[in-house]
């Protein structure tokens, strides 16, 4: 690990700050702790360059859904200036240079250590400081411990019989290898969410035969990709003040305004023009928000906007019996998706479509997937986009210990706490970006007020003398009652999403995300730095020296 160095300003620690995750967050906390404080920063992470979920989501296809424009930091203007793209919305190619960009501009990879895993993390209650062992054997401390394990990061494999004795090549998109070839290829995909679409949509041209194995028909609008022009992008880039203060102070901070007016307000006509309109710009946040207030929290306004796609998609699939099993018939009430012809794919000759909620998989040979009905679907290669244990999964499957011995896997057993989605009770000095109960926003203007504000707390600590910051175990209560309550006034959770962890079999459906939106949110943030830290148990104890 990264050697000890005499700018450690914690007594007798080896670092300030230990960093576990080398994606958005982690990097942008690295710069913030090291950098702008002059803390001695040891950082890690699992892959062998920074990058977090985007060195690992290789995948054909893969893109963010929100625009390219603001799919980056907003922190250093000369930054945001210098940084061009090609496309409306920002591939996976283009997001894993821009961050190796920052990487070098900021010279961030001097604290890091790849190819290196966390192994257990414990909080040592008598010196206040965290210990911290890695799988090559090392261990160092430090004051602080921040971790961007990513929101999406640990992989959803499903436990289907057989899936070994498969002789063709298997693969999970979090996971996609180098040298991965599907031209000529018999293909096939298991699921259908964000992922899934994009992957299929990729790969449908190039392969001899694409088989989809739907369990769940998915509501999903066009997301609008297109060149930009440099002038497009000199326009944009002259106007970033203005629209970071609209991105900061929104509710799912994707640049556009959000709609005020209900759905029911307006006439039929009117109603389906403004649906039109957004069916033709692109966009799945900003057809679900942008169009009208009340779609995520009306069944009138949310089946308005449901019978509008499934219209489309009946009028856009050529097949009748498979536009019938493509079309959702639940409520538009998941992570808004979008993708580029994604229902056009079901017209071409070499696609086909299993439904496999009707006609489970009973397992996997060694030459395909066979369903319960007998059939069986020869492949060469078999693609899992079976996303993830969102939010906690990566938490839950370390070795994480607080004050009096709990583990953060066994604290969270029966679902997630997460105080603002940074902070656990009984967790001191432990601080998360995009934990449990944060924002459910674009995520870089989520993750740059996180690291902001946990920056500003550890300097707040350090010059108070505080050896150990923890919030109150009534604190975080309150905010994840109010978590709760915000997203039972929503349809959201009326829903199976893996926003409530639905896609894990076993899993407790519970909410895991603030609804309120992002200024709100940032503003509880200022509430409590305005309160000095009113909530929080301070200890100012001395630490042990070495």
């Amino acid at each position: 690990m990264t050697t000890k160095v005499e700018t450690t300003k914690t007594k007798g620690a080896d670092f300030d700050a230990v960093v576990i995750g080398a994606g958005f967050g982690g990097l942008y906390a690295v710069h913030k702790l090291r950098n702008e404080q002059g803390l001695n920063v040891c950082a890690i992470d699992n892959a062998s360059d920074v990058g977090g979920t985007w060195y690992w989501n290789r995948y054909p296809g893969a893109l963010s859904d929100t625009e390219s424009y603001i799919y980056r930091y907003s922190f250093d203007k000369d930054l945001l200036q210098e940084w061009d793209w090609t496309h409306r919305y920002i591939t996976q190619p283009e997001i894993l240079r821009y961050l190796n960009h920052v990487a070098d501009r900021f010279d961030l990879r001097r604290s890091y250590q790849f190819d290196t895993n966390l192994e257990t993390a414990k909080f040592n209650e008598a010196t206040g400081l965290w210990s911290v062992t890695t799988d090559k054997g090392e261990t160092v401390t430090a004051r602080h411990l921040v971790t961007g394990l990513g929101l999406l990061s640990a992989i959803n494999t499903p436990d289907i019989k057989g899936v070994d004795t498969f002789k063709g090549q298997t693969i999970h998109t979090g996971n996609w290898p180098d040298g991965v070839v599907l031209d000529g290829k018999r293909v096939g995909v298991i699921g259908t969410g964000s992922t899934g679409q994009q992957v299929i949509t990729a790969t449908a041209p190039i392969a001899k035969h694409l088989t989809v194995f739907q369990r769940s028909p998915q509501y999903c609008v066009p997301v609008g990709q297109a060149p930009q022009s440099a002038a497009e992008i000199a326009k944009i880039k002259s106007n970033f003040d203005a629209i970071w203060k609209q991105v900061k102070g929104s509710a799912v901070a994707f640049g556009f305004e959000e709609s005020t007016i209900p759905a029911m307000s307006v006439s039929d006509e009117e109603r389906e023009r403004i649906f039109q309109d957004a069916w033709d710009e692109g966009g799945g946040f900003r057809f679900m928000f942008a169009t009208f207030s009340d779609i995520a929290t009306d069944m009138d306004a949310n089946n308005a906007a449901a019978d509008f796609v499934r219209n489309k998609i009946r009028g856009i699939v050529k097949d009748p019996a498979t536009a019938k099993m493509l079309t959702p018939t639940d409520l538009y009430a998941k992570r808004p998706l979008c993708g580029t012809n994604y229902f056009e794919v079901y017209n071409r000759d070499n696609v086909s479509l299993v439904d496999v909620k009707a006609n489970p998989i009973s397992e996997i040979t060694a030459t395909g997937v066979k369903t319960e009905d007998g059939n069986e679907y020869e492949l060469d290669v078999l693609i899992f986009a079976t996303g993830f244990d969102a939010v906690d999964g990566n938490y839950t499957k370390l070795d994480i210990t607080g004050r009096n011995g709990v583990t953060l896997r066994d604290k969270w057993k029966g679902g997630p706490g997460g105080y603002l989605g940074i902070m656990e009770a009984d967790f001191p000095n432990m601080f998360m970006i995009l934990g449990p109960n944060g924002p459910f926003t674009n995520l870089p203007p989520s993750i740059e007020t996180q690291v902001e504000w946990i920056s500003d707390t550890i300097k707040y600590a350090n010059d108070k003398g505080i050896a150990s910051l923890d919030v109150k175990s009534e604190t975080q209560e309150e905010w994840l009652a109010t978590c709760r309550m915000i997203a039972d006034m929503t349809l959201f959770p009326k829903a199976d999403s893996w926003i409530f962890g639905a896609n894990i079999p076993g899993k407790k459906k519970s909410v895991m995300f603030y609804l309120g939106g992002l200024g709100n949110y940032t503003q509880a943030l200022k509430d409590i730095v305005a309160s000095d830290y009113d909530g929080f148990v301070k200890e100012t104890a001395p630490v042990a020296a070495e």
